[in-house]
């Protein structure tokens, strides 16, 4: 008997999963809410935010890029004058940030120096 309620309760599911499937609606709310968390997941979060953030970052990244010289329209181009731009600059530019590095290295150096000193263990 209680074989035969199983064997009814199976059937009625089974039947319930037919017409759900039917009606368009073959996933459960769990099946939803796991796909919906799959579908946040990709995206990084809320889809909108996303892509309202990829909107911003994308103007961010073209205003860098045309400051730099490059245009869209003719990327590679463009790509290939900064090349001759940077290679025409020649030495000059590494004179430039050899001295820079050198002003830095002056103060950067010793600090990380006596960071590493006072962080190393005490030997017996």
């Amino acid at each position: 008997m209680d074989q035969d309620r199983a064997q009814d309760r199976a059937q009625d599911r089974a039947q319930d999963r037919a017409r759900d499937y039917a009606r368009g609606q073959a996933q459960s709310p769990q099946a939803q809410s796991r796909a919906h968390d799959q579908f946040q997941r990709f995206f990084g979060g809320p889809p909108l935010a996303v892509i309202g953030r990829l909107i911003l970052l994308s103007i961010l990244v073209g205003v860098i890029l045309a400051a730099i010289g490059l245009d869209p329209l003719n990327i590679l181009g463009s790509v290939r004058q900064l090349i001759i731009n940077i290679w025409t600059m020649g030495f000059g530019i590494v004179r430039w940030l050899w001295r820079y590095f050198l002003l830095g290295a002056v103060i950067v150096l010793p600090i990380w120096l006596l960071v590493r000193l006072a962080k190393a263990p005490s030997g017996r």
